[in-house]
């Protein structure tokens, strides 16, 4: 019975071929690959490698095939990525900054002034200078305006003091015996009308010498008011001037961004800045300007009003020396008495 065994299992051995054989002939398993573009789902997890063990005389082993379609739906591939749905939304890619439009490192006034364009560097100067002659006038006008005030004053005192137009003129006149001032302008001009006039009426004398004292007023008030009109000019204007520097450097900004095609903060700050800096040097150069002429248009108006006392007061003296000469014109000359001699004795009547 063994050997009956032994016989058969040997026959069969030498029918059948080795297991080595039947496995290197067997086809490879398809490999399941798994999307590159995407990452695999549990419901498509992908298989894991099989490899069938080959002897070293086999010919190297070919690329796996594509991995078979999954319920009719390919998976993609590296090569043929999937395309985008058309419900899904689109995402516009980020826009990279140019390295030109960042943040200058000075901000200060003068870094912006140096930056800023050539139209808004003409706009800042032209309001830097406007500034400048509003302060040269504001100190040269203070001066001018207190001395004149000082001294008409002074002068309107000496002249109420005085008794006659001849004593007010020598008490405001100075050591060499001259008339300086608006006063002493307003005494010469009485005194000259009151010469010219000796021969005519008072009444004509007094309206002649009045409009002679007005129109010194008149000059001296706009000789004291020259350059404050400059002053209004400047404080009316310097805002819109400032103003055109504005538009001017944010035109500028909105045509950098349309350029840059970005609204990054740092291509819209600087140029903002720079045409801001020019309404703020407007508002400087305008500011003090409109304070200071108002200031000196009170002041003149004091001025001229002190004038005005003077000239009442140089007008009272002039008619009352009018009068006095009207009156020692107007007495008799009066002639020395001469003694009355006395009549003859006349003979007695004897009575009857």
């Amino acid at each position: 019975m063994t050997k009956l065994f032994r016989s058969v299992f040997l026959a069969a051995s030498l029918l059948l071929p080795p297991a080595s054989a039947v496995l290197a002939q067997a086809p490879e398993q398809p490999q399941q690959a798994a999307p590159s573009t995407a990452q695999p789902t549990p419901a498509q997890a992908p298989a894991a490698p099989v490899q069938a063990p080959a002897e070293p005389s086999a010919t190297p082993t070919e690329p796996l095939p594509p991995a078979a379609p999954q319920m009719g739906i390919a998976p993609p591939s590296a090569a043929h990525p999937a395309l985008p749905s058309a419900d899904a939304p689109t995402v516009p890619a980020p826009a990279t900054v140019p390295a030109a439009a960042t943040l200058p490192h000075d901000l200060s006034p003068w870094g912006m002034f140096m930056a800023a364009d050539i139209v808004v560097k003409a706009v800042m100067i032209g309001l830097a200078f406007a500034s400048l002659v509003t302060w040269t006038i504001w100190l040269a006008k203070a001066l001018e305006l207190a001395a004149a005030k000082t001294g008409a004053r002074r002068a309107l005192r000496r002249i109420e003091a005085a008794d006659s137009l001849g004593e007010a003129a020598r008490t405001v006149s100075g050591k060499d015996g001259k008339l300086r001032g608006a006063v002493g302008a307003l005494l010469a001009a009485a005194q000259d009308e009151t010469r010219r006039s000796a021969d005519l009426g008072e009444d004509g004398t007094k309206e002649r010498a009045a409009i002679a004292l007005s129109r010194i007023e008149a000059r001296a008030g706009r000789n004291m008011a020259r350059g404050t009109g400059l002053l209004a000019t400047i404080g009316s204007t310097a805002p819109f001037v400032g103003l055109f520097g504005t538009v001017w450097g944010i035109m500028n900004s909105f045509i950098g961004i349309s350029q840059s095609k970005t609204t990054n903060l740092a291509v819209v700050a600087p140029g903002i800045a720079e045409a801001l800096l020019a309404t703020a040097i407007g508002l400087v150069a305008a500011i003090p300007a409109v304070i200071i002429y108002n200031v000196f248009a009170r002041a003149i108006t004091g001025y001229r009003a002190t004038l005005s006392d003077a000239s009442g007061e140089i007008l009272r003296h002039l008619s009352r020396d009018l009068e006095r000469r009207s009156r020692a014109a107007a007495a008799p000359a009066r002639t020395p008495l001469q003694a009355v001699q006395p009549a003859a004795a006349m003979p007695r009547m004897p009575a009857e």
